[in-house]
């Protein structure tokens, strides 16, 4: 079975194809600057490159700009567009509604609209990669995977905020948690790498955007990511947790409207606010190795953040038998990894050093010592092989 991994965004289109006989990364590849000047994709397999220029005046030219290389005699990977069995899509917001990856069906597609207020970013673009691809592969299966499902298993303890009851009821506000598809994958991975499903697991996914999720026999219970992504950690650009009541009193003083202060805490927050210098945190590091003070102070309160949820999470979970490090900054930045576990060994950890110094890119590294009563982990994420796996799963479903 061979299965197309569809990202849109409302200028992109990331598609991976895998053969899902062997989870096989068969090509990949972004489809950027769609609808503008400039636009073009690129096609990656087995360390191939090509780019292609041209005018991708919507996402179904790209699409089927897409197919087309993918089918091409020389290059390609498929001969017929029917190889593809299914199509799995990466959807933002499931809301309360969809707790698990579903079969796109027309009620689904009326249901992902209602969700759109929960997601105005993202969603519309979501839904509109769905409808591309209902056109071009006509009759194939298309499946939902939502970024917010794996945290749908937490107790309302968790997912609930101390506001007006009809907030909830009325608007669905609560805690919905991303990164999801991510947090999963770190799951089923090692639960595979320890042969069993009774783990404490706190996974950290901290890239450019980050959040942490506490997770229990393979549930989650609590993340650090709420309504919106803006909660939970500091981030490249997004402010994190904050007093709500700053808000008022910065747009009071600055003459701020509230759209202008959510952009500000979205983009212009995090490590590029403290900095001052960026918001990717090696040009941070570079910067506080200089003796650059608020680099320093970014860094520091980045840290901080993060080892407080760890401390807050042990405590949720009862205890912790594994800690993983993943996406962009956890999978490449052992300086902040050292950062995060230093004194944590009133935890059970037991660090090791210089396995962190001298893990592998892109391979599962453990970094704590073998006697390490807590095992400490880096591990890539492969959130594209998640949603595979999940449309695999549904589809043979089908049959």
């Amino acid at each position: 079975m061979k299965v197309l991994v569809v990202n849109a965004g409302s200028s992109s289109l990331k598609y991976q194809l895998f053969d899902m006989r062997k989870e096989k990364l068969l090509a990949k590849g972004n489809c950027q600057k769609i609808g503008e000047t400039g636009s073009f994709f690129d096609f990656k397999k087995d360390g191939f490159k090509k780019e292609f220029q041209g005018d991708l005046k919507d996402h179904t030219v790209a699409l089927k700009k897409v197919l087309s290389v993918l089918m091409d005699k020389e290059i390609g990977v498929i001969s017929s567009p029917d190889e593809i069995s299914a199509i799995g899509h990466r959807v933002l917001h499931g809301g309360e509604i969809y707790k698990s990856s579903v079969v796109i069906t027309p009620e689904v597609m009326k249901n992902l609209k209602k969700l759109v207020p929960l997601g105005p970013l993202h969603m519309p673009a979501n839904i509109l990669g769905i409808e591309v691809c209902q056109k071009v592969f006509k009759g194939k299966p298309n499946i939902a995977v939502f970024d917010t499902a794996f945290h749908s298993s937490m107790p309302e303890s968790s997912y609930m905020y101390a506001v007006p009851y009809e907030w909830y009821t009325k608007y669905g506000v609560r805690r919905y948690g991303f990164h999801g598809i991510s947090h999963n994958y770190i799951a089923q991975t090692v639960e595979k790498l320890e042969g069993r499903k009774d783990l404490k697991i706190i996974s950290c996914h901290i890239g450019s955007g980050a959040s942490l999720s506490a997770i229990k026999n393979g549930k989650c219970v609590d993340t650090t990511m709420g309504l919106t992504p803006l909660e939970g950690l500091v981030m490249g650009t997004r402010s994190g947790d904050l007093d709500p009541a700053i808000l008022e009193f910065v747009m009071e003083k600055e003459g701020m409207d509230i759209k202008t202060m959510l952009n500000t805490l979205n983009k212009k927050s995090g490590l590029l606010a403290l900095s001052g210098v960026s918001n990717d945190c090696r040009d941070v590091e570079a910067e506080m190795a200089k003796g650059n003070k608020r680099a320093k102070l970014a860094i520091d309160v980045f840290i901080h953040r993060i080892k407080k949820y760890v401390g807050a999470y042990s405590a949720v979970l009862g205890g912790v038998d594994v800690i993983v490090f993943t996406a962009g900054i956890g999978e490449k930045g052992p300086e902040a990894r050292e950062a995060i576990m230093k004194d944590m060994e009133y935890l059970g950890v037991d660090f090791d050093y210089e396995a962190n110094k001298n893990f592998k890119r892109g391979e599962i590294c453990l970094i704590s010592k073998p006697k390490s009563k807590v095992k400490v982990y880096v591990i890539p994420t492969d959130e594209e092989l998640m949603i595979a796996r999940n449309t695999k799963s549904l589809v043979k479903k089908l049959k």
